[in-house]
This record gives C-alpha cells, structure tokens and sequence, in this order.
C-alpha cells in the first residue's frame, strides 16, 4: 500500500474508533448516572432503551457537527464548542419526544440530568485525551503530513514558521516554492526547493500529500497558472488568502496553526464519509454478488464458448489518487494484441467483438466481475468509471479538471452513465460531457445520491445505445 494510502487507511480507522468511544461513552455515562442517583449499576430495560436511541440520535446528529473531521491544528475550543452543541441538541430531541408522548414520567429527573452532564464530561474528555496522544505522537514523527508551500515573502515565510513552531499539528514542511525569484532563501529555515515551474515535477517525484498556496489574492495568475500545472496530480491542494485586512460576515475556512485555509482541490472521502462509502460498497457488493452468482456462472459458460481465450479479461486502470490497479470484465472480444501504447475504444460493428460479447456489453453484464474489484477496495459501486491508461494520456490535456476525477474510487456505475454518457467517446464533447457529470457526482456526493444513481441504474443504467 502506497504511503497516501497508509494515511487514509490509519484515519479511517481513527474515525471508527471516535466513534465507537463516543457510543460506548454515552451508555457508560447513563450506567454511571444510574449508579450515583439510584444505587445500581444494572440499567432497566426501559432505560437501557432510552440510552440505545440517544446513541442512535448521536450517529445521526454528530456528523452534522463535523465532529469526525480533522480537527488537526483547529482550536480546541471549537471542538468543545462544536461536542457541546451536538450533545445538547441529541437530549433535547430526546426531551421533546419525551414530553410529547408523555414517556418522560416513567424515568428519574435526576437520572437524566447526571446523565446529561456525565454524557458531557466523557464527551469532551475523550476528545482533550485524544488530542494530547496525537499531539505526543505527532511531535515524536508519527501521524504527520508532507507538504510544500508555495509563495513569497511575507505571508508564505510566516506560514512556514508557524508550523515549524507547532510540530504536534502533525504537518511537516518538505520544502518551500518561492513567487519571487529574488527570493534566495526563507528565513524560517525552510530548504528552498525552486520556483513555480518545479512545484508539478518535485510533488509527482516526492511523498507529498498536500501543497500550500500562500500568495495574495492579487497574484491569482500565479495561483491560476500552478492549478493548471497540477491538474494531473491527485494530491491535496489548499489555498491560504491573505484576508486578514477584509470584514467577513457569516463566512468560515478551516483553521490551521492560527490561518485561514481554503480548500480548493480534496476529496470528500475522509473521516466519516470513507466509512459510510466503505460499509455501502461492502455490503451491497457481497450481497449483490450473492444474488448474482448463478448469472455469472451462465455468462462465464457463454464466454468460454463463444471464443478460444480466458473467461475474464484485466486491464490496468487508474483508481483513487492515481493508484494502479487492474480491473476485472467478463471478455467480450477475440483475443488480440495491439501496439504498445496503443488502445482502439470498441465502436459500432467492431469485428473483435463476439456475438455473445456484443450481447454482454450492450447490457452491461460484462461488468459484473468489477464487484469483485469493490470487495478488494480498489472500486466503488457507484463512481466515475475507470478508463483505460492510454485515454487518460490522450485527454488529460485536452479536457479541464479531467484528473480530478480520481479524487474518489472509480465505480461499476456512475451519474454520468446514467445520464447516457457512456461507452465510445469518439468526440472530444462526449468526453467533456462525462468529465463534468463525473465532477458534479464528486462535488455533491452523499449516501442518498449513490442509492439514487444505484436505483436509476436498475431502470436505466444497463442498456445504452452507445455500448458497443
């Protein structure tokens, strides 16, 4: 596994165990409030209900509060403030379901009011002890982040200093891209590693996970022209404004380290987000495959002898932060070799095509091997589909953004393809059409939007009249 995969993988299961703590913290509370008010440690079974529904009010309302973001370098007042919120507002729809329904004579006043504030104290203790051990772990070298920053004297020196002087936040500078070529060396101490023209080459070469933009708002062609130089790249990009001296109103940016920062090219594949996305794609894909398995057996028979060759067909794809992977089909064409570097999109009465591939790619039933592919990790069930290396050559100039589709797992299915912007792109438009509607799922992605476009794939996903 790639060391960007490590990261992922680590904060995925940091989000699952604050969870975990927070759950078992709130029923922990409530057997404690019963044992300091009323002498027992053992909960009945009515209470032990209550306590079940304000965990389950808690998986709901917690996440609305960003409370298994990365708080890494924020204050820890805000969490408080944000733990705070959350929790209040859990007992208060507890409250009021209680008072409505006239349940709330059956239980202890003082049982509730001790749990309401032990529930607190394990909440926002919890959370002060998990910052001090990443903090301890962070200043010795673990759980860190490599980024470069990018600027010039003044705001991008500061930045560079300020993390130097916060090493538990976890955020280790590699180096510093300087705007100004009189610039020979920053003052922090920071190793100068070249100009804008080098941040493309030294992030594609280097283990860097995040590159910071420090440049005044007023240089926006320099900030235009470095997008445009990692638009090939999946990492990280943030972009710090130099907006000390504007009045903002009813406006936030993530804080780090005492700045601002705006994120302007991540993937909302993080904290709770990976988790729901990796229990969705794991679950449905087992049980999917459950219920079609019979089906692949016939179709795998179909192939075998339909023509000479293997029953599957693998391909080198590119998938999350453009991590290698090969991706599985039932084979569809006689089996043939083209030229190195070469790749010919099937087309409307292609002759490697057989018969029964035909049949299979029309109705989509030559992509079902790819719910393996979402049981290994290295796809999604719904996402942008995966194209083959030679295309991303070809159109990553010519199509803006067009990398940005890896900032999530590619998908068997997709908004775009639901949309009828599947099969050959023969045109450069068809390819643009794609690229945007796979941007657009990524932007507003949600669980609710996957079981939609999951849905509409049942009516509307398989056949297409572009499948060749």
């Amino acid at each position: 596994m790639s060391y960007r995969g490590l990261l992922k993988e680590h904060s995925s299961v940091l989000n699952a165990a604050l969870h975990a703590l927070d759950w078992a913290g709130i029923i922990l509370a409530a057997w404690a409030a019963h044992r300091l008010y009323l002498g027992s440690w053992v909960l009945p079974d009515s209470y032990s209900i209550v306590a079940g529904v304000v965990v389950l009010l808690a998986a709901l309302i917690f996440p609305r509060f960003d409370l298994y973001q990365a708080w890494r370098g924020a204050s820890i007042f805000d969490e408080v403030r944000a733990t705070t919120l959350a929790w209040a507002l859990a007992l208060f729809l507890l409250f009021a379901f209680a008072f409505t329904t006239k349940m709330g004579i059956r239980f202890s006043r003082g049982w509730i009011g001790i749990w309401a504030l032990l529930g607190w104290v394990v909440l926002i203790s919890g959370r002060i002890l998990l910052r001090v051990g990443l903090r301890w772990l962070r200043s010795h070298g673990f759980n860190q982040r490599r980024i470069v920053i990018v600027g010039g004297e003044g705001l991008g020196e500061e930045v560079a200093r300020r993390l130097l002087a916060s090493p538990w936040i976890g955020l280790q500078v590699a180096g510093f891209f300087n705007a100004e070529t009189a610039m020979a060396h920053a003052k922090p101490g920071v190793p100068i590693l070249g100009g804008l023209a080098d941040v493309a080459g030294y992030v594609a070469e280097e283990r860097i996970d995040q590159v910071w933009i420090a440049l005044p708002l007023k240089e926006e062609d320099k900030v235009e022209s470095l997008l445009h130089e990692l638009r090939h790249s999946a990492v990280d990009i943030r972009f710090i404004p130099d907006i000390f001296g504007f009045r903002l109103l009813n406006h936030s940016v993530t804080e780090v380290a005492g700045f601002p920062v705006m994120n302007l090219s991540v993937t909302p594949m993080v904290g709770v987000n990976r988790l729901v996305k990796a229990l969705e794609d794991r679950l449905l894909a087992l049980l999917i495959l459950l219920l079609i398995s019979p089906l692949m057996l016939l179709i795998a028979l179909g192939v075998k002898l339909s023509s000479p060759g293997p029953v599957l067909f693998r391909q080198k794809r590119l998938g999350w932060d453009g991590q290698l992977f090969k991706v599985c089909k039932f084979r569809s064409m006689v089996v043939h070799q083209e030229g190195s570097g070469q790749l010919t999109q099937a087309f409307k009465g292609d002759a490697r095509v057989t018969p029964f591939g035909a049949f299979l790619r029309r109705t989509s039933l030559d992509e079902l091997p790819q719910f393996f592919n979402v049981l290994q990790g290295t796809m999604s069930i719904v996402g942008p589909r995966p194209h083959a290396i030679e295309h991303n050559e070809q159109f990553k100039d010519l199509v803006d953004d067009y990398m940005r589709r890896h900032k999530v797992k590619p998908g068997i299915t997709g908004w775009a393809q639901i949309n009828g912007w599947r099969g050959e792109t023969d045109t450069l438009e068809k390819m643009r059409k794609r690229v945007e509607y796979d941007l657009y799922y990524i932007e507003n992605w949600s669980l609710w939007f996957d079981l939609r476009i999951i849905l509409l794939t049942v009516f509307k996903g398989f056949i297409g009249k572009n499948a060749y």
